[in-house]
């Protein structure tokens, strides 16, 4: 091959000539799309698209060139989803009420942007579920409607959790999922999204527009040496103990009366557990004044059938003195009705002096206040109540 060189002709082997052409120089980082478009807007002249190059050369040689990809690196950190990976999934907007009056907490899907195609056609049939973490289960599930072959589906459905308390609000966490319903096969995850619920105030709508992500990566107990991963078998098999122990089963409504007596209130229970194949339980309450050595103490109201969140609003009077009943501990627990075999567990509860947090708390507020109606929620757990007491 000749090729020319000012006024002199030059021969080349077609390999030289290949080594000319494709060798580029100094290798630079490829950038994603969204490097072209700065999110500052910055000053001076910079009105138009800059490429990451051109915005390097205007800077003192190689170090201006640095220091533009440098603060481009930093505003790409700031918000995530101008990145190309993190739009990907799509993006989700939601509102939170928490109204503390009613101690619930209302969430409003309102819609999807751009979401990651899961189907044959290009499309998918998405749908949104709510879970509330720690205690993650089928008991807190909720569950959107499910919109057909698109990418941008609109839903402006709400979904309420009953009984949430403040405190609820101060340690829980809200997992929102997008997940692809497939008739075949399993339904496919999208993305998800987690929001502490302390960043919502009391009886304030908060509105969020976010980019959905993937699910945190689970820690590999392989790249860790031998002493770490001892350490890590142990602490998962202690948490996993100490999940089954105070495994969430529901939550109860109790409204406790101190007026010549106890009068206790069973308004309703919200999330609880299932229990039959059905995805349902028929759930029952029944309570006793311990310790109760002549059995006599015992209530239960009418069975509800086929619902995790049950209307009882039935009441039951114990006649006892005031002095009396400060050294007794009521027990309420929720049980499900199977016909022809023994009825299964739900969850219970213990409220006394002997008691702690909310049940305590709850106990002394009806002593203290004499004829007046204390009505608060109860977190059920898969403990039998009698078996922390021993009085």
């Amino acid at each position: 091959m000749t090729v020319r060189k000012g006024n002199k002709r030059l021969t080349i082997s077609i390999q030289e000539h290949m080594a000319i052409d494709v060798c580029p120089g100094p290798i630079r980082p490829i950038r994603q799309i969204s490097a072209y478009f700065p999110l500052g807007g910055g000053g001076g002249g910079g009105g138009g698209l800059l490429s990451p190059l051109l915005a390097g050369a205007t800077g003192d040689g190689e170090g201006g060139t640095l220091s533009a990809m440098s603060s481009m690196d930093a505003s790409i950190e700031i918000d995530s989803c101008d990145s190309d990976d993190s739009t990907a999934l799509g993006t989700l907007e939601f509102d939170l009420l928490y109204e503390r009056a009613t101690s619930s907490l209302h969430c409003t899907v309102i819609k999807a942007k751009g979401l990651k195609p899961m189907d044959f056609n290009g499309l998918a049939d998405p749908y949104v579920k709510l879970h509330l973490l720690p205690g993650a289960c089928k008991a807190n599930k909720l569950k959107t409607k499910i919109v057909h072959n698109t990418l941008n589906p609109v839903w402006n459905e709400r979904l309420t959790y009953l009984g949430i308390t403040e405190e609820d609000m101060y340690r829980k966490t809200l997992r929102v999922s997008v997940c692809d319903e497939d008739k075949l096969t399993h339904n496919e995850f999208i993305g998800e999204s987690r929001v502490a619920l302390r960043r919502v105030k009391p009886d304030q709508t908060k509105r969020f527009n976010i980019c959905l992500e993937h699910p945190p990566p689970l820690p590999s107990p392989s790249a860790m040496s031998a002493a770490l991963r001892g350490i890590s078998c142990y602490l998962r098999e202690w948490e996993s103990e100490q999940h089954r122990s105070l495994e969430e089963r529901g939550r109860l409504l109790l409204c406790l009366q101190a007026q010549g007596g106890l009068c206790v209130g069973v308004r309703r229970c919200a999330h609880l557990a299932a229990m039959d194949v059905n995805g349902f339980s028929d759930p029952y309450v029944k309570t006793y004044l311990k310790p109760d050595l002549q059995k006599k103490s015992k209530h239960k109201t009418a069975v509800i059938k086929k619902t995790l969140n049950p209307e009882f609003n039935e009441e039951f009077f114990y006649e006892i003195s005031f002095t009396e009943l400060s050294t007794k501990t009521l027990e309420v627990t929720v049980w499900d009705y199977d016909l022809g075999k023994s009825n299964d567990f739900i969850g219970g509860v213990s409220l006394g002096c002997h008691s702690q947090g909310e049940t305590l708390q709850h106990w002394i507020d009806c002593l203290k206040n004499k004829g007046t109606k204390v009505e608060r929620w109860h977190t059920l757990t898969n403990e039998l109540p009698g078996s922390t007491f021993h009085e």
